[in-house]
């Protein structure tokens, strides 16, 4: 059974880094990519950054860029993203997803509050 665990979320002043990990089990990073998602209240989820070992890593949307950092431990079978420079429009719930052809997955997600 795959499951997907998030921790490191919390309440960050604005200009403030979090460091948000992903704890997989029930699968080979090998085989899967590993993104994180976020979803603010009222807005869609949207993609924030992906690593997979076919394709390395990719951060999305461009609000992003140069602030998030996604790596992978594949021992710790875990997946860290890195948040710096923190804006108050980063502020949402965070959700680690897991790929593999048609199969997805997804963490319980956790809060992130950057406050002004």
């Amino acid at each position: 059974e795959v499951q997907l665990v998030e921790s490191g979320g919390g309440l960050v002043q604005a200009g403030g880094s979090l460091r948000l990990s992903c704890a997989a089990s029930g699968l080979s990073f090998d085989d899967y990519a590993i993104g994180w998602f976020r979803q603010a209240p009222g807005k869609e989820r949207e993609a924030v950054a992906c690593i997979a070992s076919s394709d390395g890593t990719t951060i999305w949307p461009n609000s992003v860029k140069g602030r998030f950092t996604i790596s992978s431990d594949n021992v710790k079978n875990t997946v860290y993203l890195q948040m710096n420079s923190l804006k108050p429009e980063d502020t949402a719930v965070y959700y680690c997803n897991a790929v593999l052809d048609f199969s997805t997955y997804w963490g319980q997600g956790t809060q992130v509050t950057v406050s002004s």
